[in-house]
């Protein structure tokens, strides 16, 4: 099991974050339907998922309850080509309602990067590097 073909974000509202993954940051996606059940982006590589958090929670166990609140420990990441690209998507971010967590700024592993939460509290990191190269899908290539 070497690979991760889905990653799902429970959202509190599928409406809202549809418009801020796909109008606000420009993720790709074939829905038309501006209140789907469940939303997939078609992303080079791992796709991304939206779908009601109550259902997803439900899916996992109606029995026991949601558990929320705090630091989760998981983020997702955007790694951009360029200093200009970091500023561009969390700029973006920012615009469709995201909140800016930390300023891209030089970080003591070399690169630069910054953090914004989307509307459901997710933690994005979108951060570059000058060693870092990509393949020809875009994908980060970490050796």
């Amino acid at each position: 099991m070497n690979r991760i073909n889905l990653i799902t974000l429970g959202v509190k509202d599928i409406s809202e974050s549809l418009t801020f993954y796909r109008d606000g940051l420009g993720f790709r996606t074939s829905i038309q339907d501006d209140d789907p059940a469940i939303v997939f982006f078609n992303n080079a590589g791992t796709k991304l998922a939206l779908y009601s958090l109550e259902e997803l929670a439900n899916d996992i166990s109606r029995e026991k309850p949601l558990k929320r609140g705090g630091f989760s420990g998981i983020t997702l990441a955007y790694n951009a080509k360029s200093v200009e690209e970091v500023h561009e998507v969390m700029g973006k971010a920012e615009k469709a309602g995201g909140i800016i967590e930390k300023s891209p700024q030089h970080v003591e592993w070399g690169g630069y990067s910054g953090y914004f939460s989307d509307l459901d509290g997710y933690y994005w990191e979108v951060a570059y590097s000058k060693d870092w190269r990509f393949d020809e899908k875009d994908m980060l290539i970490i050796e």
